[in-house]
């Protein structure tokens, strides 16, 4: 509702808190209090019924009421004397100063108690014939008469039936310690609800949210920080998610882009072959041979860049999809080096010990036929070897020209060539040694080229067995 005030956790907790202690502290306070005065009462009403019961046995004895309240003396300043017979009619009085009472005295309240119990007392009632509040204490006696003691309510009197507050000081001090405390702890706990509120608040904003806030070390602080790390994880995953998503559609479309560039040149090699072909039929045969070999070169090379990209577009999408079995990694090596040794001079020595790994086979040649690939194409080497260790750490190298330092953190990139008119002539797709990164990631391992009297790659592939 608008314009309704709205209360703070902390305020609504504290606030019941409060009232729930000050209640019970001004109940005990109250209950206290009438306790110590009825405590009162009774220490004054046993003194007065001493006092009467004095009176009653003087009476008992044959002596005059007047000379017994005479002898005695006042029990109490200003302590008034009455006898009432058991009809109720008073019959001495003490206070000479006002007309004697006439009315019947066994319905004051003090005298009926006598009656029933023996002795009665009335806290505080006014008296009719003097207009003075007393304290009556009354006492029977054995031929049914009543002595009835009357205390006038004077400043000495209240002070004592008056009850200590000292009681009452301590009582509220501790409820005012009480209090203090209840608001510490109140709003330590709000802390953590405050803290709360502000990530929701920023969480329903779409706010970044760092965990830069510490809640208090208790329960609901323990809870509420879970709660926002999890937040943040789940935040971090997201966005991490999401980069890697743009970083998928900008590589498909950059991708893309490449394949066009990279099909225009072979495509139009060969319709210009053609066309030549087809509007010159009396060209010579050696001239036709000519065109027919660049036609068969340019469609070799399409071959080879639509084979590259469906391998690397299968890798990118269904890389957790690619079926994997246990291979000897030894010999599929050895088969990969026989074959490719049949179309160059150079030397291939291979140093791989027997290991097994899982993998796919298609994948794991491909890595090795590539390498070998771009140092038969590029490389200019006579030598080259292939070794690894048992865990699956492996070094190709070859003593060729190397590559320059500006290049080895390009050469795994799509399409990323260092002699672009060399790379074309030598039917290469630009996509080998990005194949060669994605199938060794595939098989998890990581890649890396260094030049050392040559070209160097060092990686590894996962050796266990399934």
């Amino acid at each position: 509702m608008a314009g309704r005030i709205r209360l703070t956790f902390q305020s609504r907790v504290l606030s019941v808190m409060l009232a729930l202690c000050w209640t019970m502290v001004g109940t005990f306070m109250l209950f206290q209090y009438h306790r110590e005065r009825e405590f009162k009462a009774m220490l004054l009403d046993s003194q007065l019924q001493i006092y009467n019961s004095r009176i009653i046995d003087d009476i008992k004895q044959g002596e005059d009421i007047g000379r017994s309240v005479g002898r005695i003396g006042s029990a109490v300043e200003g302590l008034r004397v009455t006898l009432v017979d058991r009809s109720g009619i008073v019959v001495y009085d003490s206070n000479d100063k006002t007309p004697f009472p006439d009315t019947n005295h066994n319905s004051r309240p003090e005298i009926s108690e006598a009656r029933l119990k023996g002795h009665g007392h009335s806290v505080s009632r006014h008296s009719e014939s003097d207009d003075v509040s007393y304290f009556y204490s009354a006492t029977l006696g054995d031929d049914g008469m009543v002595v009835r003691s009357a205390a006038p309510y004077t400043h000495t009197l209240e002070e004592f039936l008056k009850a200590d507050g000292t009681m009452l000081w301590i009582m509220g001090c501790m409820a005012l310690v009480i209090s203090f405390f209840g608001f510490v702890v109140t709003r330590k706990v709000s802390l953590s609800i405050k803290r709360l509120n502000r990530f929701a608040e920023k969480a329903e904003r779409g706010d970044r949210i760092y965990d830069e806030d510490a809640f208090p070390h208790d329960e609901l602080g323990s809870i509420a920080s879970h709660i926002v790390k999890l937040y943040i994880q789940r935040d971090e995953q997201h966005r991490e998610a999401l980069r890697l998503e743009r970083d998928k559609v900008r590589l498909k479309r950059q991708l893309t882009n490449n394949i066009n560039h990279e099909l225009k040149t072979p495509v139009a090699s060969i319709l210009v072959c053609l066309e030549l072909l087809d509007d010159h039929p009396e060209l010579d045969e050696t001239k036709k041979r000519e065109f027919l070999e660049r036609i068969g070169v340019n469609a070799r090379r399409l071959n080879a860049l639509l084979k590259d990209v469906s391998a690397i577009t299968r890798m990118d999408e269904g890389a957790g999809m690619i079926e994997k079995s246990d291979l000897n990694l030894s010999e599929l090596i050895g088969d990969v080096v026989a074959e490719e040794s049949l179309r160059t001079d150079m030397r291939i020595a291979v140093d791989v010990p027997q290991l097994t790994i899982r993998g796919n086979r298609a994948l794991l040649e491909s890595i090795f036929r590539n390498l070998i690939d771009n140092a038969i194409a590029y490389s200019g080497a006579s030598e080259m070897r292939i070794s690894s260790d048992a865990e699956g750490n492996f070094i190709v190298s070859d003593n060729g020209c190397g590559v320059a330092p500006e290049h080895l953190t390009h050469i795994f990139e799509r399409f990323y060539r260092i002699d672009k008119g060399r790379s074309r002539a030598s039917g290469g797709t630009g996509l080998g040694l990005s194949i060669v990164r994605n199938a060794v990631a595939i098989h998890g391992g990581t890649i890396k080229a260094l030049n050392a009297n040559g070209l160097t790659f060092v990686f590894n592939l996962d050796a266990g067995t399934g």
